[in-house]
């Protein structure tokens, strides 16, 4: 077996072709060699993870070793694909990321308890135990998950804050299902035929100051900054008050009048409608975990943390509010999408329109996002 991985190892930059070693690991997963699998991925890794960049045959074919060991079923397989991603070559937070939702598409919440006793970074026992809570699996009941998930020792961890079971406002999110070679993902942004009533523009507007700051542009836009630092996406992330309370239904006519890019030219082009704040998460939580339309997002966990800072920030929330209080704000808010035939916006399969006007109504929170392939 040695000799037949230091080979693969040799030859590997100088394949026109890997489906020859990807059919050599897929033959010897079968027979029940999982740890073949994983001791080839972690000789390629010692060998090549540092020019990972650019050796697309190392690149291709880590990927495949880990979707195969991740995704068939079988606990030995999942012992292997942590032994895989815990070796010194391969370990680094994005690939736990990755790794975790992959495992918790592909076992059972009772197989992956093994991440939690044997080697595993806490990052990626972090990422496991969110991407389980998204997929509907009571965390703090399954023996060998429930003592590390309920402790105290992670508080500090960024995704410490989430809640261990899922929120009403999250409903049933789309998660990704993955397969050896495949992935498929919901994408419930625009462009939509059900846009929304046309807004005609030129209406009469309350005196009112822009409010953006960095922070809230930042906060408001955490779940698509992936589009705009990994894609070719673009972000409008902006805040509005008014002295005089106006009127939540008079939205759609205050939204062309505030000097927004995205909607520059919209003309009659422009449509709005109220929505529940279950879809704009919805929305949000998509833009993350998945990404925009050159990369894959940051996957599930951090996917929800982003959600909800996005959801926060656009409700008005204060600064450290648990979630429970911060989807009492949004439910005490107005929320519409909104959608504009624009050069702004792409048009493509990646726009997203959200604007919010808080319980007071004095102000309106806006964030327009856009990608394109």
């Amino acid at each position: 077996m040695a000799d037949c991985i230091q080979d693969i190892v040799t030859t590997l930059p100088e394949l026109k072709s890997v489906t020859g070693v990807w059919e050599e690991a897929d033959r010897r997963l079968t027979r029940g060699d999982a740890a073949f699998v994983a001791d080839l991925g972690i000789a390629l890794a010692g060998a090549y993870g540092e020019d990972a960049g650019r050796i697309w045959q190392y690149r291709s074919v880590f990927d495949h070793l880990l979707r195969l060991l991740a995704t068939t079923p079988g606990p030995g397989n999942v012992a292997q694909a942590l032994r895989l991603v815990s070796s010194g070559g391969a370990a680094e937070g994005k690939l736990d990321r990755y790794t975790a939702s992959l495992l918790a598409s592909g076992h059972p919440a009772e197989e992956l308890a093994v991440a939690f006793s044997a080697e595993a970074s806490e990052e990626l026992r972090a990422c496991l135990v969110h991407e389980l809570v998204l997929r509907g699996a009571g965390v703090t009941e399954i023996p060998g998950i429930a003592q590390w998930a309920t402790s105290s020792h992670w508080r500090h961890h960024p995704l410490g804050r989430l809640p261990l079971a899922l929120c009403e406002v999250e409903g049933r999110p789309d998660v990704p299902s993955y397969g050896v070679q495949s992935s498929s993902y919901s994408m419930p942004y625009g462009p939509s035929d059900d846009r929304g009533a046309a807004v005609v523009a030129g209406a009469r507007v309350a005196p009112f100051v822009e409010t953006t700051t960095e922070t809230a542009a930042k906060g408001i836009g955490a779940a698509v900054a992936n589009w705009a630092e990994e894609s070719n996406g673009r972000i409008e992330a902006r805040v509005f008050e008014w002295v005089d309370p106006s009127a939540a239904e008079a939205v759609p006519s205050l939204l062309p009048a505030l000097g927004l890019e995205c909607l520059k030219g919209a003309g009659n082009g422009f449509a709005a409608a109220v929505c529940p704040p279950d879809q704009a998460w919805r929305v949000l939580f998509a833009a993350a975990s998945t990404g925009g339309a050159y990369n894959s997002g940051i996957h599930g966990a951090y996917g929800r943390l982003a959600a909800w800072q996005s959801l926060a920030r656009l409700c008005g929330a204060a600064e450290g509010d648990a979630t429970e209080a911060v989807e009492a704000r949004a439910r005490a808010c107005t929320w519409y999408g909104f959608s504009a035939d624009t050069q702004w916006f792409e048009q493509v399969a990646w726009d997203i329109g959200l604007a919010v006007m808080s319980p007071g109504r004095r102000r309106l929170a806006v964030l327009a996002a856009t990608d394109t392939d």
